[in-house]
């Protein structure tokens, strides 16, 4: 039996995107490839609901990050940062290695800093360069649910808004220009539901003003570089990973084919059984209700239950795979992943196999009142 990816990312890939991958290498300076990265970028700003500039990077999630802060924060500027786990702090850390300042709205993992933080944090610096959020943090399993509010802060100081959305983008709406988003950040491997390895990033008119007007002393992610090949001659300035391209493409046509609010309802329906379905279980989610992540289940472990045995009886004996915790968190909290092609039968099969290897470790475990929870939240899917 083929193990079944419930990671936080990489997730499962469809067989219809992994054979993509089959296609012959072909000249990544030819008119092939043309067509291909083409179809890429269309594709791409439809699914990030911009009609900015958007580069498909031959990276990690962390390289396309990475691009979005050296392409914009320069030493002396200063940034407002949310900060409350694993990937957030890194951002900071990133902007901070820039030699920027970071207003640091830090609060405890599971927990968001609220809007009204966010606000006071524009009133008491107008001359923030820009506000970078970390939309769905993986490592806690929670998710901001006010960044369509963003917008007007931002507009009032003339200030950047960047988001990071790797682990959530193509899982719940974030129509970028709609909500005025200048950057934005996602990668392959999660809700979009291909192979790791391209992450994309989009860049509306007013940051790409800025980079072209201050580039970055960089090479590989110095994002004007970008722009000027592909109007030249639509093609990216360092070799691309072709597969992963024609993969990424592949993931990208199925997500327009079925539509992308229904992507979106099928996966706050999956997130919802899961939440209650191992709720009835026995297990409790760690993050704030308010702030809980749809993508990203983060569950406390019993009092007297090992990480290690537990994650390693579920993947040997049941072949579901689940992630553990970051640095404090470790051996506290494991996180199921929702994201991609997550369906009923995803959450069924973990509900029951997480159930029956509490049950084998000796706790107690209901898993005919966690398959019954989850299934009235699934409904008809």
């Amino acid at each position: 039996m083929e193990y079944l990816s419930m990671l936080p990312g990489p997730t499962n890939v469809p067989d219809r995107v992994m054979r993509a991958m089959l296609a012959p290498i072909i000249n990544h300076r030819s008119d092939d490839f043309v067509r291909l990265y083409r179809d890429v970028v269309e594709k791409t700003r439809r699914v990030f609901r911009t009609e900015g500039d958007v580069v498909a990077l031959s990276a990690s999630g962390t390289g396309a990050v990475e691009a979005g802060v050296v392409n914009i924060v320069r030493k002396g500027d200063k940034v407002i940062v949310p900060v409350n786990g694993e990937f957030s702090g890194r951002l900071a850390q990133m902007i901070e290695w820039q030699g920027a300042e970071t207003v640091r709205l830090e609060t405890p993992p599971g927990a968001n800093a609220t809007f009204g933080q966010v606000r006071e944090a524009f009133d008491n610096n107008p001359d923030a360069k820009a506000f970078y959020v970390v939309h769905n943090e993986t490592s806690t399993g929670t998710m901001v649910n006010y960044l369509d509010r963003v917008k007007d802060l931002a507009s009032r100081t003339g200030a950047l808004y960047v988001v990071d959305s790797v682990s959530l983008l193509g899982g719940a709406p974030l129509p970028v220009d709609e909500w005025g988003i200048d950057v934005c950040m996602t990668g392959a491997q999660k809700a979009i539901a291909a192979p790791p390895g391209i992450s994309p990033i989009s860049v509306g008119p007013r940051a790409k003003k800025m980079m072209l007007a201050d580039p970055p002393k960089t090479m590989y992610f110095n994002l004007p570089r970008y722009f000027k090949y592909y109007e030249e001659s639509s093609h990216t300035p360092f070799t691309p990973a072709l597969p992963l391209m024609y993969a990424f493409r592949e993931a990208l046509s199925m997500m327009l084919e079925e539509g992308l609010d229904d992507i979106y309802a099928r996966h706050r329906a999956c997130s919802e059984a899961l939440y209650a379905g191992l709720g009835a279980v026995g297990l409790s989610p760690f993050a704030r209700e308010e702030d809980r992540s749809v993508s990203i289940v983060a569950l406390n472990y019993p009092e007297g239950l090992e990480d290690g045995p537990f994650r390693r009886t579920l993947a040997e004996r049941f072949r579901v795979l689940v992630a553990g915790g970051f640095g404090d968190l470790k051996g506290k909290v494991f996180r199921v992943g929702c994201m991609g092609e997550v369906s009923a039968y995803h959450v069924m099969r973990t509900i029951s196999a997480v159930s029956s290897t509490l049950a084998m470790m000796g706790f107690e475990a209901d898993a005919g009142a966690g398959l019954a929870a989850a299934q009235e939240k699934l409904g008809s899917l």
